[in-house]
């Protein structure tokens, strides 16, 4: 937005254009400490193992490992990871102010056809000095992961980004169901969809495992892949998912696909010659 060598605009002159000081335009935000990256790294492995921990209980749990939190500081990282604990009780999401819910369509729903229904979730993922978002849109019938983006902020932009992929490569399921995120009852998200003719399905009140299969994808990808690897930026995380992304659709048996894999089963045992799909991806 502000060109610093624009050849007739000064620096302070264009702030004072876009009505912002000069000291906002210096700032460069320090990041957490490594303290704070470790314990965000302890809690993601926690919940992984424990979704139903909230604040209390995961400061109850890091305290008992060694590590001296209060609750105020459990409370702002589980935060800014995009953690919820699951419960079964009437109200589990926060709904977004001015965003519309929509009702829960896959209730006594046989889904046994790819493209009959999709889901997407996002999740953590820690690195050596930071952390990024990942967004994946999964058929869920067959688990075949059908795109996915990587982001340094937690916005619906890159879930909107991962849903144009995926319905220009593969069209448009007839359901999508997600959580109640502010991402997934955005305006935009909700708009792509309808546009697509897509019917748009959030997880219901205490519905705690309506999203199952996405939450066990990213159980998978953490320790097969994420948990194993200590990447320093953007480009060897993208990278990293991508191969393990590739082996996971093309190679890797999945027990609940009889030992077959998710590509296989996507297109009915007559894989097509697709590459191994490393989307573009925002970091």
């Amino acid at each position: 937005m502000i060109e610093k060598h624009h050849s007739d605009l000064s620096i302070a002159r264009q702030c004072r254009l876009l009505s912002i000081s000069r000291s906002s335009f210096y700032y460069e935000p320090k990041g957490e400490t490594a303290f704070n990256l470790m314990l965000m790294r302890l809690i993601d492995e926690q919940f992984l193992k424990t979704p139903f921990y909230g604040v209390r209980q995961m400061t109850w749990h890091l305290r008992a490992e060694g590590h001296v939190v209060n609750e105020k500081r459990v409370r702002r990282l589980m935060r800014l990871m995009g953690l919820m604990p699951i419960y079964q009780v009437p109200k589990t999401t926060i709904k977004a102010k001015g965003h519309n819910i929509w009702p829960y369509l896959l209730k006594d729903l046989k889904i046994d056809q790819p493209n009959q229904a999709w889901c997407s979730d996002v999740t953590y993922i820690p690195m050596r000095r930071g952390f990024l978002y990942l967004v994946a849109i999964m058929d869920w019938a067959t688990r075949k992961v059908l795109a996915w983006r990587l982001s340094d902020t937690l916005e619906a932009d890159i879930c909107v980004d991962a849903l144009n992929d995926a319905l220009i490569r593969f069209g448009p399921p007839d359901i999508m169901n997600t959580d109640l995120g502010s991402q997934f009852t955005s305006w935009a998200w909700t708009n792509r969809l309808r546009k697509a003719g897509v019917k748009i399905s959030m997880d219901g009140k205490g519905r705690f495992l309506d999203n199952i299969f996405v939450e066990r994808l990213w159980r998978s990808l953490k320790y097969e892949c994420v948990y194993l690897h200590a990447w320093d930026g953007g480009a060897a995380a993208r990278e990293g998912i991508g191969k393990w992304t590739a082996f996971y659709n093309n190679r890797r048996p999945h027990s609940a696909l009889g030992g077959r894999t998710p590509n296989a089963v996507y297109w009915n045992g007559n894989e097509k010659s697709q590459p191994d799909w490393q989307t573009r991806s925002v970091a």
